[in-house]
């Protein structure tokens, strides 16, 4: 039998086992058994292919991949929101290379990808499948473009993301893992943990951890469990964009809405847009940015006071002094010696802060440095 034969067989034995508490632990295995010869199937496939994937340098502050089947219109919105000149067509497959477009606001430099369109299979690499979701796996964001009218792609893009190893919206769960010599494997799980121990200790085993100090604090699934022993998974916020809006009847409205409930989104969370008529596009703009958390700091420069026009642009994840520092470059980190800061993260103007200081959104910052 062979890798492609042997991975189908996995797939139906797990599709035709119910799952249960007794079923559980053969499943676990089975589970991890598939992703592992999935990953030996992928590599096979990438060095038959010479590795495939598009090559696209990450410039600006962020990047966000546009999502979508062929033809909802993701090259007509990347060249309403920026300066690209992505080929437009009525027909299937008119983007057949990665688009970039650079989206300047609130002073920010936000990368768009207008990838090829998507098309069922792709993670198994129909129509290039892999080397797009290969760009899509390097963004910050991932904007879903749909038509108004083909609502129920948002599942079946988002089932081809997952099959790529992208989850969306989610964090992963923490498994400690500390190997040792000898003494097998010791588990540890709080109470939140409702899989069962042995599920836990088969999935491992089939990672070839034998000899192990485990320890697991919050709840989880079998594939969330097999997700944490893989290093290749990538964890990306997605929002959804409703492109041909002003196609839409107002009768027809309420039935858009029930379709995006059904599919598990909140109508008043997606935006609606028009790419052609360039409607709804400040809207859009702003949910990016909010979705990328990004925040802008305005530097006080010596002699010349504060920037507005160009403000260094951090993350609410990233936001402390130091990753200004680091952002800023140059020999800021070794001549530092405080900073000062006017803004809401400071108790009062131009309060002295250290490296650790987490910056807010339009936050005044002077770094004061040796000489």
């Amino acid at each position: 039998m062979g890798l492609k034969e042997e991975i189908e067989a996995i797939e139906e034995e797990i599709a035709n086992t119910p799952y249960n508490k007794s079923t559980e632990q053969h499943i676990g295995r089975l589970k991890a058994k598939l992703s592992e010869k999935k990953e030996e199937w992928e590599r096979r496939q990438s060095s038959g292919s010479g590795g495939g994937g598009y090559a696209v340098e990450k410039h600006g502050d962020a990047t966000v991949a546009l999502v979508g089947f062929p033809s909802v219109g993701k090259s007509t919105l990347l060249n309403a929101l920026t300066n690209a000149d992505s080929e437009v067509g009525s027909y299937e497959f008119t983007t057949l290379d990665v688009n970039p477009g650079m989206l300047e606001y609130n002073g920010a430099n936000i990368q768009l990808l207008d990838v090829p369109g998507l098309i069922e299979g792709a993670a198994e690499n129909r129509g290039g499948g892999q080397a797009v979701l290969s760009v899509v796996r390097t963004a910050d964001l991932v904007l879903f473009v749909l038509s108004v009218f083909e609502i129920q792609q948002y599942e079946r893009l988002r089932e081809e993301l997952y099959k790529n190893k992208v989850r969306l919206d989610t964090e992963p769960v923490q498994v400690n893992i500390r190997k040792k010599h000898k003494g097998g494997i010791n588990l540890t799980t709080s109470d939140r943990v409702s899989l069962d121990d042995e599920t836990i200790m088969s999935v491992l085993r089939e990672y070839d951890y034998v000899n192990a100090d485990v320890t697991i604090r919050e709840d989880l699934t079998i594939d969330q469990l097999v997700d944490s022993l893989q290093a290749n998974r990538e964890y990306l916020p997605s929002m959804v964009c409703v492109n041909k809006a002003d196609l839409i009847e107002p009768d027809y409205l309420e039935t858009v809405n029930e379709q995006l409930r059904d599919h598990d989104i909140n109508p008043e969370e997606a935006v609606f847009i028009s790419a052609e008529e360039e409607k709804g596009l400040d809207s859009l703009k702003q949910t990016i940015w909010e979705e990328l958390g990004l925040i802008r700091i305005y530097m006080d420069k010596p002699g010349r006071g504060v920037d507005r026009e160009e403000p260094l642009v951090l993350t609410e994840e990233e936001n402390t002094v130091d990753d200004a520092i680091e952002k800023l470059g140059g020999s800021f980190d070794e001549r530092f010696r405080f900073a000062r800061v006017t803004g809401s993260s400071a108790k009062h103007d131009e309060q002295q802060v250290g490296r650790d200081h987490e910056l807010h959104d339009e936050d005044i910052l002077r770094i004061v440095a040796r000489k």
